[in-house]
């Protein structure tokens, strides 16, 4: 089943380390997906994002990448979508309200595969570059 919604980089750590800081709507939807049997989306972008949180002098996550992504990758709930070039030609056409490259990528993501966007930042939110489940 194809998923209805992606989960921006914050909302896919939150889900699976700390779900209780995720919104009432966004528990909800995810749960309704898993419940339901239906994938939810995470960009590319997010495991590049996951790599440098969780790396570096002073990480700002606790997990080991590796192990992190081999369990995300057998988990056939998460459903990752690469950057193409149509994603990089939506990037292109978002204009200057997002200036983070992983916010862009993530927007442009969800506005080519058509999806809702699980997320908390509210750049993104006051955008109105995507719909959102906040």
């Amino acid at each position: 089943m194809e998923p209805r919604f992606l989960l921006d980089t914050h909302v896919l750590l939150r889900w699976l380390m700390e779900p209780r800081k995720l919104s009432h709507a966004q528990r909800r939807a995810i749960e309704n997906a898993e419940r339901n049997g239906q994938a939810v989306a995470v960009s590319a972008v997010s495991l590049v994002e996951i790599a440098v949180l969780a790396s570096g002098i002073e990480p700002r996550i606790d997990i080991r990448p590796g192990q992190f992504f081999e369990e995300l990758q057998a988990n056939p709930f998460f459903q990752l979508l690469p950057l193409t070039y149509e994603i990089a030609s939506e990037v292109a056409s978002l204009g200057a309200s997002l200036r983070d490259p992983a916010d862009r990528a993530i927007v442009a993501t969800a506005r080519v595969h058509r999806l809702k966007l699980a997320t908390s930042d509210q750049r993104i939110v006051e955008s109105k570059l995507a719909q959102v489940v906040e």
